[in-house]
């Protein structure tokens, strides 16, 4: 592990402009990385300022970034996190207990952790990993220490957990930690993407001065900063998860609030879509497609329709794939049950399309089409038919029940792919289209 400590110039506060300073730095990390997008350029940015104001932020914020294969920039990205973010403390292999160490020798003014090849330490051949991982976990809210038993004392000693972290790695963190997190998918140059090389004793300076500037400009601000209440776009964890980035997006000013709450929307609907979820969930929306435009159908059919999708584990899951009493099992958290039905062929056991409309729309909501008008995840009327008239499986005519309100609310607005960052000092339409 190797720490750094953040050293101070006279420049006040209010002589840095915050707006020209988060330019600067994104000017900085496009010299040598090129990212999947402008919301990813956001992100890391704002990201790494907020590093600066740790001691303001009731949640820290995770920094994932993942690639597919080597050499897609990764660990170049983390150089320039490592560079300019506060108290970088870097590692490839820390036991939990010297991370919980680390943090809690100055609690009050934590490390921000940064952990490469993490893909070793929570990767397939690397086991579980779960003191790390719940470290992780407790550490993005402020006030969740780790208890441990000193026997020597016969003591509960409490270890706090508040730390600000970024992982790098290939392929996807655990679900929890991305979570989390702004997720950043780095990927390779394509030909004519041309990057300087990063050098650190040569390059580090200009990095370090750039971190200076940013604990110059945000370390006075922390009052301030503890307490902003930023209109977000997001909800939920999400918005913890933003908050403190466009809280210093704010502060900032300039273009900076509106290219936040884009990344921030951005980002996390990238995130939402290409997460497939916990294996409930995953069976949740297969089920929606399972079902096309039938309005119940035998239990049967809908495992058979599961186990047709090559590309669903459904056929795969134990000897002879997803029984009719695992399926249950995963869809009664969803208060989703079988029931007796009357079809044509007579009474089975089956499900109604209506059961699951309320988990559908809670769980794995259809995103938005460009349009902005919501997709409307199961018809807005059922056939209005008697029990002793429903039809086959497989028609769209079923036993009506009382149906959820349709009420979609994700959102999907995909970054641009490899566009460079344009400063804040070229002209007004292609500031505003760079944000």
């Amino acid at each position: 592990m190797t720490t750094s400590t953040d050293t101070h110039n006279a420049e006040p506060a209010q002589l840095i402009d915050g707006a020209q300073l988060l330019d600067d730095v994104a000017a900085t990390i496009g010299r040598y990385v090129i990212l999947p997008s402008t919301s990813a350029h956001v992100a890391v940015v704002l990201w790494i300022a907020a590093s600066h104001a740790v001691k303001a932020w009731n949640c820290a914020p995770r920094l994932v970034i993942r690639a597919p294969e080597r050499r897609c920039g990764k660990s170049r990205l983390l150089d320039m996190v490592e560079g300019m973010c506060h108290r970088p403390l870097m590692t490839v292999n820390a036991s939990p207990s010297a991370v919980y160490r680390s943090i809690g020798m100055a609690p009050s003014d934590p490390p921000t952790l940064l952990i490469d090849e993490a893909d070793t330490i929570f990767g397939p051949k690397a086991g579980e990993n779960e003191d790390l991982r719940g470290l992780l976990n407790a550490g993005h809210q402020r006030g969740r220490p780790a208890l441990r038993y000193d026997a020597g004392t016969k003591n509960v000693e409490k270890i706090q957990t508040f730390a600000m972290a970024a992982l790098a790695g290939i392929g996807a963190m655990p679900d929890t930690i991305e979570d989390r997190a702004a997720v950043i998918r780095m990927r390779r140059r394509a030909p004519g993407e041309q990057v300087a090389p990063y050098r650190v004793r040569r390059d580090g300076p200009e990095l370090d001065e750039l971190r200076q500037l940013l604990n110059q400009w945000l370390a006075p601000q922390v009052i301030e900063l503890t307490k902003a209440a930023p209109d977000m776009p997001l909800e939920d964890r999400a918005a913890d998860t933003w908050e403190p980035m466009i809280a210093v997006a704010d502060l900032a000013g300039g273009h900076w609030p509106r290219a936040a709450r884009k990344a921030a929307v951005a980002l996390t609907s990238d995130r939402d879509a290409g997460d497939e979820g916990s294996t409930p969930t995953r069976l949740l929306a297969d089920c929606r497609t399972a079902f096309q435009d039938a309005d119940a159908l035998p239990t049967a059919e809908l495992l058979k329709r599961l186990h047709s999708d090559p590309e669903a584990p459904w056929a795969t899951i134990g000897k002879a794939g997803l029984t009719a009493m695992r399926m249950g099992n995963l869809l009664r958290d969803f208060e989703v049950h079988s029931d007796t039905i009357r079809f044509p062929t007579g009474q089975a056991k089956g499900y109604y399309r209506s059961d699951f409309v309320d988990a559908w729309n809670r769980y794995c909501p259809e995103p938005k089409p460009a349009g902005g008008e919501a997709v409307p995840a199961v018809p807005a009327s059922l056939s209005q038919v008697s029990p002793e008239e429903a039809s086959a499986s497989g028609t769209a005519q079923a036993v009506p029940r009382t149906q959820a309100s349709l009420t979609l609310t994700s959102q999907n607005e995909a970054g641009t792919a490899g566009t460079p960052w344009v400063p804040r000092a070229v002209s007004a339409d292609s500031t505003s289209g760079a944000a």
